[in-house]
């Protein structure tokens, strides 16, 4: 069966990779812009985050390699000294043993980001690179196409959360538009202003009024997936503290128990913002292909208006689940099939993969 929410999730990333209008009405509207999905921190993902990067710090980050550079590699990168210096002098206490400095710093130094030498005992390093300020703002997007009132709910607690925590500057609910058939309701001064789509009051009524709201329109038979925008969202202040909802009464008649809470410094919330932003350059949001079985002669994609994975045995869009070895539709590739015409590092899965990666890399190039 088809995952509504998989395929609603890959057309709203396509849509926000063609579309997406960096700090619209603020500084920064030259912005470049890398999309990613499921991404975020230990206690939330997000569906799809959209980075929006300095075109020239974009650039240089380049130098740095394709893969993500983890908080223990951003530490060395980012502190590395430009002449030769001992390392324990030149980096910042890190907070945890200097073992795993160490242990960076040879990782850094194999991907020829920093530059290592002995002088006697000791381990010294400088930098390749001056490390950029590449990331000006990160907006989180939840896609639920189909969202009740019951939905809606649920979700409004969660996103109540990502307000208070203000690790993303902005926060929006992407929702399939439900049609102009019935007469729009208000519900006080929150109302749609979108043209010829209508948004269910129940997700004004229940979702923080600082999370924006886009209605979208999927794509299909050669037509592209449109949004609108129903709800603008305020700017979160990621560079004050924040706060992280540890529990919260249910709110029941009989509860009287506190809420827990704690507060975030803004120095982790910049360092975790920084970390995600690596995982998204790293990632994208085509890295789907890379946990499917394109090897598969039954694996296609297909351009119905957005580019979607395509199972011909099954016929529609699988999940990542789905299409693995286990699946009892999956007929490995004809060996011809990677020697008649084809390379010869691999068949047409192998292709597609290569396709995908190199739209991947070209969002890289601002």
């Amino acid at each position: 069966m088809a995952s509504p929410e998989f395929t609603f999730e890959l057309r709203v990333c396509q849509w926000t990779e063609r579309e997406w209008t960096p700090g619209t009405g603020r500084d920064g509207s030259d912005s470049a812009v890398l999309v990613a999905r499921q991404l975020g921190i230990r206690e939330r993902r997000w569906d799809t985050l959209v980075v929006e990067c300095d075109p020239e710090g974009l650039a240089a980050r380049a130098v740095f390699g394709t893969d993500r550079l983890d908080s223990d590699l951003l530490h060395v990168v980012r502190n590395a000294p430009k002449e030769w210096a001992y390392y324990r002098e030149a980096l910042p206490d890190p907070g945890y043993p200097w073992r795993y400095v160490r242990e960076a710093i040879h990782t850094a130094d194999d991907r020829g980001i920093v530059e290592t030498r002995r002088a006697g005992n000791r381990i010294e390093i400088r930098r390749n690179w001056h490390y950029p300020d590449w990331v000006r703002r990160i907006v989180a997007i939840e896609n639920k196409p189909d969202l009740d009132a019951s939905a809606a709910r649920a979700l409004g607690d969660q996103l109540e959360r990502d307000v208070a925590l203000a690790l993303a500057d902005e926060v929006w609910v992407a929702t399939a538009a439900t049609g102009d058939s019935a007469e729009r309701s208000s519900a006080g001064s929150r109302h749609s202003s979108c043209s010829g789509e209508r948004v269910e009051p129940a997700l004004f009524e229940r979702l923080p009024v600082e999370v924006g709201i886009l209605t979208v329109t999927p794509g299909g038979n050669g037509e592209r997936t449109r949004v609108d925008t129903a709800w603008e969202p305020s700017s979160l202040a990621v560079d004050d503290p924040g706060t992280r909802i540890v529990d919260r009464p249910d709110g029941g008649p009989n509860d009287e128990s506190a809420a827990r809470f704690e507060y975030a410094d803004p120095e982790w919330k910049r360092a975790k913002r920084l970390e995600i932003a690596e995982r998204a350059y790293e990632r994208g949001w085509r890295s789907y292909v890379d946990t499917m079985r394109t090897d598969c002669r039954q694996f296609e994609l297909r351009d119905d208006g957005d580019t979607l994975p395509w199972c011909a045995a099954k016929g529609h869009s699988p999940t990542g689940r789905e299409c693995s070895g286990s699946c009892p539709e999956f007929t490995p590739e004809p060996p011809q099939w990677r020697t008649r015409g084809w390379p010869i590092e691999g068949g047409p899965g192998k292709g597609l993969k290569r396709l995908l990666e190199r739209q991947r890399q070209r969002q890289r190039d601002p």
